[in-house]
């Protein structure tokens, strides 16, 4: 297919709009008067419309000149940034990175460096996302993300790079007022079962989902992540467990309580896991900065190995 407009007449146009001249423009893109007039012209008759008024002794854009300007000159950026774009590749930094976040962490444990892999790499784009279990790994797996932060357990087949961060601890918390406040401590398994848990679903699309920290024989409420979970558990919809360091101010503010059970829950191992095919820049200065972090269970976030 033949282009009526092409990228040298987009310059052009642009280039004698700026300089509100023929013979500016001509300067400025080191071509003769001549070159320039022609470009346009060819323009013109491919196009079948007017894009000059020359009535007028300067250059004067008509309306359907004025449209074809400010239209070509999003394609203009967007070309330049492309080529912006396919330079970075060749220089083996991502165009895009793609960062999974396990729902039991926040976010605000990767903020920082983001802030600061932007210092030195502005124009790769950061896409943060959220998965719950086997979601990390499904994402992972399933090309949907580069990098996953707080991936818990072992990789479920080979191809998997992990690096630990640490443990997650979870307490038993239940609503302020809750029946189960009433009962002495440690409370039994057998005594809970009357109550719907609430229930974090894995996010997995491929790989066989999974479940952690459940009590058989009880209702559920299935949530979307961690957020929602504490969030229903302060309304009292149901009980279960939660990452420690996720509700330090809600037990501070008196809005969960936590309850001892006859059955704890063992700490969980978090990872940082990527492909071992995935040879990219950002991801490897994401692996490098990780790699001296550890997280810290009682303050939540990833911080500087000692």
């Amino acid at each position: 297919m033949t282009l009526l407009i092409t990228l040298d007449a987009l310059q052009t146009l642009d280039a004698i709009e700026r300089r509100q001249s023929f013979a500016a423009a001509a300067e400025e893109l080191h071509r003769v008067p001549s070159a320039v007039s022609y470009t346009i012209n060819k323009l013109e008759e491919d196009l079948g419309v007017e894009l000059f008024d020359r009535s007028r002794r300067k250059a004067e854009l008509t309306a359907i000149g004025r449209l074809v300007l400010e239209q070509g000159r999003h394609i203009l950026k967007a070309s330049q940034e492309l080529a912006a774009q396919a330079r970075q590749a060749a220089d083996g930094w991502e165009v895009v990175l793609r960062i999974c976040i396990e729902s039991v962490l926040s976010s605000d444990a990767i903020y920082a460096l983001i802030e600061d892999f932007q210092r030195i790499q502005p124009k790769t784009e950061i896409r943060l996302s959220e998965e719950v279990l086997s979601g990390s790994w499904d994402a992972l797996s399933d090309d949907r993300c580069d990098l996953v932060i707080g991936a818990e357990g072992a990789a479920p087949a080979p191809g998997f790079v992990l690096h630990s961060l640490g443990q997650v601890a979870f307490d038993f918390a239940v609503a302020a007022g809750h029946p189960l406040t009433q009962l002495p401590t440690p409370i039994a398994t057998s005594a809970i079962l009357d109550y719907p848990t609430v229930v974090v679903a894995d996010s997995s699309q491929r790989l066989p989902t999974r479940s952690a920290g459940l009590l058989d024989g009880r209702s559920r409420i299935y949530v979307p992540s961690i957020e929602h979970k504490i969030a229903a558990q302060c309304k009292g919809l149901g009980v279960g467990y939660l990452p420690r360091h996720r509700i330090t101010q809600h037990v501070a503010e008196g809005q969960l309580i936590v309850l001892p059970l006859d059955a704890t829950r063992a700490p969980v191992d978090i990872s940082v896991a990527w492909l071992r095919s995935n040879s990219g820049k950002g991801l490897k200065w994401f692996v490098e900065r990780l790699k001296q972090m550890r997280f810290d269970p009682e303050q939540g976030e990833l911080v500087l190995k000692e």
